[in-house]
């Protein structure tokens, strides 16, 4: 008899991660799968997908699992998944990572918010939703918050065991990293207990979003002489905030010199710079603060500033810089 609480028409369970380089999607994504198929008599399939492997980019993580004498011939991406894990809010902002949800789907999300709040501000339709605050107890634990998302996704699946689970863990990073081994089990069973559930009914507030995108409305006989690309090219609309994991920098205007290290260092040009007067009094430009919009956290600037001038810090606690128009300045 199959573990499995419910299957589709071909007899799969199926789950999507949603997610960004860096995070640690790809790796949860094989040790749910290798759970799965070494240690709990399933068959099963796991997959990414994504662009260039940098960290911010869009990455997506498909598995799927049956029973153990049911061969597995599908290698499309999932489209109708019964788990959607969401391993940051801010890619709600540019993809539609609901696509597809099943009715009786579930949901699980990386956020600091309350279940209502994260259901509105995904549009989420239905489902069975699970919020664990995963940044938090990755900065608290010092691991990647792969690890955190991953307790909240077996709680919420309830057929693989979290002990199985656990096991996969300490053999995927007890031979290259084994002094993070009991810091990442320690930080799996927080997110393992810490999800707030809550589950939302068919109420019609929010429309779902069909599991196929609608077709592109260019193709061969419509194309722009020689293939132009009408779109105009412009990063004014883009934002780079769901690549930050836990940390910015935070500027310390008393101690810069204005060297522009920052500056030059920066592969996002988040520095706002303005006319002013050097220490001296003569002309020069000033730097004015951060622009967290362009700001992915990957921490270059503090590493590269000569003064202590900027500083690594937990975005949590400076959330009220990182929410107005040029922040930064302390």
């Amino acid at each position: 008899m199959s573990i499995l609480p419910k299957i589709n028409e071909y007899g799969f369970y199926e789950i999507r991660f949603e997610s960004i380089g860096g995070l640690g999607a790809n790796i949860a994504g094989k040790i749910l799968a290798e759970a799965g198929i070494m240690y709990s008599d399933m068959n099963g399939s796991n997959f990414s997908s994504y662009g260039s492997e940098k960290k911010g980019t869009p990455v997506k993580v498909f598995i799927r699992f049956t029973e153990n004498d049911k061969p597995i011939r599908i290698n499309s991406p999932v489209e109708q998944p019964h788990l959607i894990a969401i391993f940051h809010m801010s890619l709600a902002k540019t993809l539609p990572v609901l696509q597809g949800l099943r009715e009786d789907g579930v949901v699980v999300v990386n956020s600091d918010k309350t279940p209502d709040e994260v259901r509105d501000i995904l549009k989420m339709p239905y489902g069975e939703l699970h919020v664990i605050n995963a940044i938090k107890i990755a900065v608290e634990e010092k691991v990647v918050l792969n690890v955190i998302m991953l307790g909240a996704i077996t709680k919420a699946m309830n057929f693989l065991s979290a002990d199985i689970i656990k096991q996969v863990i300490r053999d995927t990073f007890g031979k290259k990293y084994p002094q993070s081994v009991e810091g990442n089990i320690k930080a799996f069973d927080r997110g393992y207990s810490g999800a707030v559930k809550k589950i939302y009914a068919n109420d019609g507030k929010y429309k779902p979003v069909p599991s196929k995108a609608p077709a592109n409305k260019i193709g061969y006989e419509n194309a722009p002489m020689g293939g132009t690309i009408t779109t105009i090219a412009s990063t004014l609309l883009k934002d780079n905030s769901s690549s930050r994991v836990g940390y910015i920098p935070v500027y310390h205007r008393d101690k810069c010199i204005d060297c522009a290290a920052c500056e030059i260092t920066c592969p996002d040009y988040c520095f706002i710079w303005e006319e002013g007067k050097d220490k001296k009094g003569a002309p020069a430009m000033v730097l004015k603060g951060i622009d967290y919009k362009f700001c992915k956290g990957c921490l270059r600037c503090v590493k590269a500033c000569p003064t202590d001038a900027l500083t690594m810090e937990e975005e949590e606690k400076f959330s009220s810089l990182v929410e107005s128009p040029i922040g930064g300045v302390k």
